[in-house]
């Protein structure tokens, strides 16, 4: 395996701001004396937290079961906690970086997806609304599909700054301008026809980031026409991740769910079914 960082680097509107974020690369590297280069499925994961920080629990855990279905894997530290979109350019970034280096990594170009857990979840939704928005590819000096993720993943995902949102998140990421710009992030307004597919799980239960957040985000699809897999669990609590105690090494109480384990091979299984 090839694990190191890599930083990704934005300049704020200020010309002495300077953003970074920091890409972890968990990347199977194939013997050296095989003699067909074997192309792999890209799952680029955004960890959840708040906007306020990236949790652990989403990262490597993460990474590595998708490694053991066989796709290449990377974590991406984004900023917290600064002005919209500040972490939408860094995602974006990535999402380049990662389709630069397709030949290299042994990565399937067409099949690199997000996956993003929470507030990840809308990080991962807002690049999948966002991607061909002057506000974006103008920023970055990027071709718009250079940046196109070919599927998304949203795990229990924040969506809507309406009646069911968690609201710290948008707090966070909106600080001042929160009143003026909270419709913008209210992703199930934001669907277009030109979304990727997308597969969604949450629980019923879940009492921080309402069910009702991927439900609103699938009837838009729907109503566009956009392929999605819907997946809706009576029991568990908010932050599962791989709902196991992999991702629960501090024996908190309800984070291991046998019932939602499965969530992780059903989205393997549609990876690979992307077109």
């Amino acid at each position: 395996m090839i694990n190191k960082k890599i930083e990704i680097e934005i300049n704020g509107n200020n010309k002495d701001q300077n953003f970074k974020a920091e890409l972890d690369t968990y990347l199977l590297d194939d013997l050296a004396n095989m003699k067909v280069d074997r192309k792999r499925p890209a799952v680029l994961i955004l960890p959840g937290g708040g906007y306020r920080f990236t949790s652990d629990r989403e990262a490597e855990p993460v990474a590595i079961q998708m490694n053991a279905m066989g796709f290449q894997a990377f974590v991406l530290h984004y900023s917290c906690e600064v002005m919209f979109p500040m972490a939408l350019l860094q995602a974006a970034k990535a999402i380049h970086l990662i389709r630069e280096h397709a030949k290299e990594w042994h990565i399937e170009e067409k099949k690199i997806v997000l996956l993003g857990f929470s507030a990840g979840g809308h990080l991962a939704a807002s690049l999948g609304t966002f991607w061909n928005k002057e506000f974006v590819y103008e920023a970055l000096k990027i071709e718009p599909k250079r940046i196109r993720p070919d599927g998304l993943i949203l795990a229990y995902p924040v969506i809507t700054s309406g009646e069911f949102a968690h609201q710290d998140s948008f707090r966070a990421l909106l600080g001042e301008e929160y009143e003026e710009r909270k419709e913008l992030v209210s992703l199930e307004n934001q669907v277009g026809e030109d979304m990727m597919p997308v597969f969604l799980w949450h629980t019923f239960e879940d009492e921080s980031v309402p069910v009702e957040n991927s439900l609103l985000f699938a009837h838009a699809l729907r109503k566009k026409n956009i392929p999605f897999e819907l997946h809706i669990y009576q029991r568990g609590r908010h932050g599962l991740s791989l709902a196991n105690g992999e991702t629960n090494p501090a024996n908190e109480e309800n984070l291991i769910v046998l019932e939602c384990q499965n969530w992780i091979t059903m989205a393997g299984t549609w990876i690979r079914n992307l077109a």
